[in-house]
């Protein structure tokens, strides 16, 4: 029995704790409880689609959008964040959420400039493509995994490590961007 939540811990501690002391949990809980469905045909259509009208989107516009999203988060209009969150891929990520009974926090889809595709819930901003849960997975290729450190998530106002994988076409294998599924400290460990 537990007597002070993992999260409550480490919060009165000051601390995060290291992803490797949870790395074969998280491990089994990619294996047993996202795997089977990360390759959804909604997902992994949302994000072709998405590659196909961003392939040669340039840095500064990928900036500008950015910025959009961030000074949206909050406010009564988000014409950037809207598409994201109000489509079919969200909706089934949404669902996924509500099936895991608390152990996921939140869930988002990139693509291949590391902008989100779609997600269960709003991000703190739109473009991933400068953090490790984009480049240790997409940019590396098919199989890849990224495991984050135990943190308090600014988005999802909780304790969560984060899982991030590689997102495959399966007619081809290619990597075609990436999704990351946070996990709730509490309810895993």
């Amino acid at each position: 029995m537990r007597i002070l939540p993992l999260a409550l811990a480490l919060s009165v501690a000051g601390l995060s704790a290291s992803a490797n002391e949870y790395e074969p949990q998280i491990r089994d809980y990619l294996e047993n409880n996202i795997m089977s469905w990360v390759n959804d045909p909604a997902v992994v259509q949302a994000v072709l689609e998405q590659n196909q009208r961003n392939s040669g989107m340039s840095q500064d516009e990928i900036d500008m959008l950015d910025a959009s999203w961030r000074a949206e988060v909050g406010a009564s209009s988000s014409p950037t964040i809207d598409p994201v969150l109000n489509n079919p891929s969200s909706a089934f990520l949404r669902e996924q959420v509500a099936a895991a009974g608390g152990a996921i926090t939140e869930i988002f889809t990139m693509d291949l400039n590391g902008l989100n595709v779609a997600a269960s819930d709003t991000t703190s901003d739109y473009w991933q493509g400068d953090e490790d849960k984009f480049s240790q997975t997409y940019l590396i290729g098919a199989g890849a995994v990224h495991i984050s450190d135990v943190e308090f998530d600014e988005s999802s106002q909780s304790y969560q490590a984060q899982v991030s994988i590689t997102l495959v076409d399966p007619g081809t294998n290619a990597a075609i961007g990436a999704m990351t599924v946070g996990l709730n400290a509490d309810e895993l460990f």
